[in-house]
């Protein structure tokens, strides 16, 4: 965070109880959001909804600060960054509130084992779903593969993901991206 702010200063979008850690970094400007308030930066709005997580930096300060996900309000259509989070009823809301979604970012990783994992990760099947229920016209799996965080490894959830949209209709309209790779979003 030193780094980035020394080097490029960024806005710094956070939930509640982020900002004075952000700020202690150097990072001069720092929105902190409620869930469902909202800012405006660069002509986008940037909307801070729920996530199912816990938050925590050291062993003695669990749920002490918000967790979230987010939404972009922008000119070529909504974008919803689930980041990492269960899967819940806040997904009908999300919706209900910014439908249509261009582009949902959704975590596929870290879910088992699943009776432990799964109130703060989403399986894929659960990814897939999450796709469905906010309408998202396409979404890509995110939260696998840079390292070992839970049981399921690096590799199973794209293989999971793949298994869990065979012969769905929409299967095109769910990707996993290689490292690097682009793609142009309908």
């Amino acid at each position: 965070l030193r780094r980035l702010a020394a080097e490029h200063k960024p806005a710094v979008f956070c939930p509640l109880g982020v900002a004075p850690l952000v700020r202690r970094c150097g990072l001069p400007e720092v929105h902190e959001l409620d869930w469902w308030q909202a800012t405006t930066w660069r002509g986008n709005g940037i909307h801070c909804v729920p996530a199912q997580h816990f938050s925590a930096r050291t062993p003695f300060d669990r749920n002490r600060t918000l967790w979230c996900g987010w939404v972009v309000e922008a000119e070529r259509g909504n974008l919803y960054f689930a980041g990492d989070t269960g899967f819940g009823n806040f997904l009908q809301e999300i919706d209900r509130c910014f439908a249509p979604i261009r582009l949902a970012l959704l975590p596929i990783g870290a879910y088992e084992p699943e009776w432990f994992m799964g109130p703060v990760h989403m399986t894929p099947e659960q990814a897939v779903d999450a796709r469905t229920i906010i309408g998202a016209n396409v979404a890509i799996g995110i939260h696998f593969g840079t390292f070992s965080l839970a049981d399921d490894g690096e590799a199973d959830p794209p293989a999971r993901l793949r298994r869990a949209l065979e012969g769905r209709e929409d299967a095109d309209r769910f990707w996993t991206l290689a490292e690097g790779e682009g793609r142009e979003i309908p």
